[in-house]
């Protein structure tokens, strides 16, 4: 495989990240795919670890999402066990859709309505007492804008961090790398490609602050 210099143009308005391929320094090769994935390099979604990881979640998220409404426990075990943690209180409504689950760490007495999609490549960090609307999207996965390097398959993955007490209205998508801080309130449709600090109400697209959370009717 080769391991030609790749440029990505990271979707929340950062600086590019140019990397190449390291070598393992433990074993004198090549990092395993999910290794460079882990560490936010540049990889290829293959191998025996990363299809593995993928089929676990595609199993659990299933079993997550085909629950019985009669069953509130059979559905918050298959919740427990999907993602890599899960808060006192916390409860998210099916279906949820993501890429490992164990990447997904929420706190206590969040809540995340209908049809989230969670693409946790990168960790996915939501804190206490967080109201998500339905249809939000999480979105950790980066492309690189070259095209060369996009038809090889190539991607990597920034963290998406939501503060305390922050409420995402319906159909909000927060794109990678972006930190939402606590309080905060992003009106419904809003796109996220930059971080908001805490305290404001954000609508639009892309998301800017248009009031502080004392100042709003």
């Amino acid at each position: 495989m080769r391991t030609a210099r790749i440029t990505y143009r990271v979707c929340n308005g950062k600086s590019p990240i140019r990397q190449q391929p390291e070598r393992n320094r433990h074993h004198g090769g090549m990092s395993s795919m999910k290794e460079r994935m882990l560490a936010g390099e540049p990889y290829i979604a293959e191998g025996p670890e990363i299809m593995a990881d993928l089929d676990r979640a595609a199993r659990l998220s299933e079993r997550f999402n085909t629950s019985s409404a009669d069953d509130p426990q059979g559905r918050l075990a298959a919740l427990r066990d999907l993602l890599g943690t899960l808060g006192e209180g916390t409860w998210i409504r099916p279906p949820l859709y993501c890429d490992y689950g164990r990447h997904i760490h929420i706190g206590p007495r969040s809540f995340v309505n209908f049809n989230a999609v969670f693409l946790d490549v990168a960790p996915i960090t939501i804190g206490a007492d967080v109201q998500i609307g339905p249809n939000v999207q999480l979105l950790t996965a980066t492309h690189p804008v070259e095209p060369e390097a996009r038809r090889a398959k190539w991607e990597a993955a920034q963290p998406i961090t939501i503060g305390d007490n922050v409420w995402l209205g319906g159909g909000v998508i927060v794109l990678a790398g972006v930190t939402i801080g606590e309080n905060t309130v992003v009106g419904a449709g809003a796109v996220v490609t930059r971080d908001l600090p805490p305290n404001v109400v954000a609508v639009g697209n892309p998301a800017r602050p248009i009031r502080s959370v004392e100042n709003a009717p």
